[in-house]
């Protein structure tokens, strides 16, 4: 039989709320205490959910609500602190994207979680969704051929952050689905932008990643765009994928269109590329909730000691492509080279003692 879990969450805005509705929807999971500076959000979300405590200092309910685990929903400058108060707490930690602000926060989180035996995981939640575990099958599967390029747009207008860029916000989604398809770490980053509302603070990028064999992917995020987008389009040798998050319905289309180039010709006049179209196909997909999924995951990896699908190397990957990207934006776009395109494991770097939070309201 699974132990149900307690949980508490640290942060009620955004997100903060969809992960308290999620988990306490879970049957091996107790949602126990919320944690906010901001006494109208947690007025809000116990309005909700009665039998949850709510409480203003994350101490308390680190070291007064017997909790197993922590879900942490706070703005990213916050996270390695909390996460590493979290831990070294004794409690299993669950971080929203990204990780951390820095590649080195997150090697000291990933060193204090493996030495106490505790589940670190991050939210990439599209990791749990059924297109992407579809896409995912597809590409393992040869169906597509041999990757040529991946192409993404992830655009809306707003919500303007005040500590990170479009690309540490937006990007982290299309990161973390294009290194599951690869299944392979980047060689090297490029990326541009510019900041039009927030000075320092690029609201438009657009990334490219280069990975091995010639292959690349390309994402473009803004805060800028009238239209809401979420596409990304999979080129392959034989199909082709196009994935639009936001279609109800029919998410997932397949192409099977190509074109091949003539294996030999003798003039310039005999050459002619040969294009294939043939039929478009859209699979089936079981529609569940990414983030339940997500929050459920969790908690079986917490009863069964499992490591996590999108584990704490998986978030140290994404900060260190993000801290590229940012090296790039410096240098006007000059390419960001990596010494490995395999997927590392990292040393990590040794515990420090645990300090005192003082942290802002998380909205």
């Amino acid at each position: 039989m699974k132990k149900q879990i307690t949980v508490g969450v640290i942060g009620c805005g955004y997100w903060g709320p969809l992960l308290v509705r999620n988990f306490k929807s879970l049957p091996d999971c107790q949602l126990k205490a919320v944690c906010d500076l901001n006494t109208e959000r947690l007025k809000h979300v116990r309005a909700l959910y009665p039998d949850i405590e709510g409480m203003t200092q994350t101490q308390q309910l680190l070291n007064g609500t017997n909790v197993d685990a922590v879900v942490i929903a706070a703005p990213v400058k916050h996270h390695y602190s909390l996460a590493k108060a979290a831990l070294l707490a004794g409690k299993h930690t669950f971080i929203e994207k990204p990780m951390a602000s820095s590649s080195a926060e997150c090697e000291e989180l990933i060193e204090i979680a493996e030495r106490n035996g505790l589940v670190l995981m991050l939210d990439h939640t599209f990791l749990y969704s059924s297109p992407v575990q579809k896409i995912a099958q597809i590409v393992q599967a040869g169906d597509l051929g041999e990757i040529r390029y991946i192409n993404c747009r992830r655009l809306n207008l707003g919500l303007f952050q005040k500590d990170i860029n479009v690309a540490w916000d937006l990007a982290p989604h299309d990161i973390s689905i294009i290194l599951h398809i690869l299944d392979e770490f980047p060689t090297a980053i490029n990326c541009q932008g510019n900041a039009h509302i927030t000075p320092g603070i690029e609201d438009v990028t657009n990334m490219s990643l280069s990975f091995s064999r010639k292959r690349f992917a390309t994402i473009q995020s803004s805060w800028l765009e009238p239209r809401k987008i979420r596409e990304m389009t999979i080129v392959g040798t034989r199909r082709m994928i196009v994935y639009d998050d936001l279609r109800t319905r029919e998410k997932i289309r397949i192409y099977d269109t190509r074109v091949e180039r003539p294996p030999h010709y003798d003039t310039f006049a005999e050459f002619q590329y040969s294009y294939h179209y043939g039929d478009s196909y859209i699979p089936h997909l079981q529609q569940e909730e990414p983030l339940k999924l997500a929050c459920q995951h969790f908690i079986d990896c917490i009863n069964t000691n499992s490591e996590p699908l999108t584990n704490g190397r998986r978030g140290l990957e994404m900060v260190r492509i993000l801290e590229a990207a940012s090296a790039s934006l410096k240098m006007n776009g000059a390419p960001v080279t990596f010494a490995s395109s395999t997927r590392p494991a990292p040393a990590c770097a040794p515990a420090k003692t645990e300090e005192v939070l003082e942290i802002e309201a998380f909205v």
